[in-house]
């Protein structure tokens, strides 16, 4: 059995292909940007609940897209097509990442969005590393997702949805715009029956980590984003 490494002040990882059998690679350290940077570099991103060290993993499965592997149901396909959603990038970002705090999930007794992984996120959004892709209607936000991106690679990190489809139309924007871009792949991390509907695959640790060593080589489009790039 691999060891769970405690973190010290020095923003470095131990090999991300060496977790506990779970995928806990690493307790403590502290969430700011040069350790969040190292951490999805590595493919390695913090998953814990309020009270609880800051816990790191690096899964043995892993859901990713790649491109063309999208999917929506007819049904939600047939609902975009007849009320369409407005949909904005960087616009409300902390707003996003709050709703996705609050959203009520199935099975989940609360929320691994504590008030550290907010402010953690939100300074790796003013540093041009993290995103948020909105939905939009009515000059109201009704939905949407956040995610930090490096090289040609998306992490998502969640969603929410307080209009039937909204969800839907931020993820369908987000791969019509990563794919555009040259993105290899978007990562939904853990899989789920959520990400299965959207078309994820999963791969193991070894294989993911090879997707994104090739991803990381090309270079990270720092900035807000926009549709127009």
């Amino acid at each position: 059995m691999s060891p769970v490494y405690s973190l010290g002040p020095s923003p470095a990882f131990p090999d991300p292909r060496f977790p506990d059998a779970e995928g806990l690679l690493a307790v403590g350290g502290d969430l700011s940007v040069p350790r969040l940077l190292g951490a999805y570099r590595l493919g390695v991103f913090p998953w814990y609940s309020e009270g609880s060290p800051i816990l790191w993993w690096s899964p043995p499965r892993r859901a990713i897209l790649l491109p063309g592997d999208e999917h929506l149901s007819r049904s939600t396909r047939r609902a975009l097509a007849r009320n369409p959603f407005e949909v904005r990038f960087d616009t409300r970002f902390a707003e996003v990442v709050e709703h996705c705090a609050r959203v009520e999930r199935p099975g989940q007794g609360g929320t691994w969005i504590t008030r550290e992984i907010r402010a953690g996120y939100l300074a790796l959004h003013r540093e041009g590393y993290a995103h948020s892709i909105e939905a939009w209607r009515g000059g109201e936000l009704c939905g949407g997702l956040y995610g930090v991106s490096l090289g040609a690679a998306f992490f998502g990190e969640s969603m929410f949805s307080l209009e039937s489809y909204a969800s839907r139309a931020a993820f369908a924007a987000l791969c019509r715009l990563a794919w555009g871009w040259g993105f290899h792949l978007i990562d939904g991390q853990v899989p789920n029956a959520n990400l299965e509907d959207l078309g994820a695959r999963v791969v193991d640790r070894d294989a993911f980590l090879a997707l994104l060593a090739q991803a990381l080589r090309v270079p990270t489009r720092r900035g807000p984003w926009t549709s127009e790039g």
